[in-house]
C-alpha cells in the first residue's frame, strides 16, 4: 500500500462522493448525506498517515486500497 498524507486522502474522499462538513483544529470531519458514518481525517501539513489508521479510514469510507 503507498503511503499518503491526510491532505491527498482527503482529495480521494472528495472523489468519491464524501463532503467536508467541518473542521476542528487539524481534523477534517467528511460524510454522505445517505451514511451515518463520519471520517476524521488528520491533516498535519504534509505529515504522512501510519499505515493502520490509512486502512481503518478507507476501510470506512468503503474505499479499496488501490484508488
Amino acid at each position: 500500500m503507498k503511503s499518503v498524507s491526510g491532505k491527498e486522502l482527503a482529495k480521494v474522499l472528495g472523489r468519491h462522493g464524501w463532503k467536508l462538513l467541518r473542521v476542528q483544529g487539524s481534523h477534517h470531519i467528511y460524510g454522505k448525506t445517505e451514511s451515518i458514518v463520519r471520517i476524521s481525517v488528520p491533516i498535519h501539513s504534509n505529515e504522512i498517515l501510519k499505515l493502520g489508521l490509512l486502512k481503518h479510514l478507507l476501510k470506512m469510507a468503503e474505499i479499496s486500497e488501490d484508488d
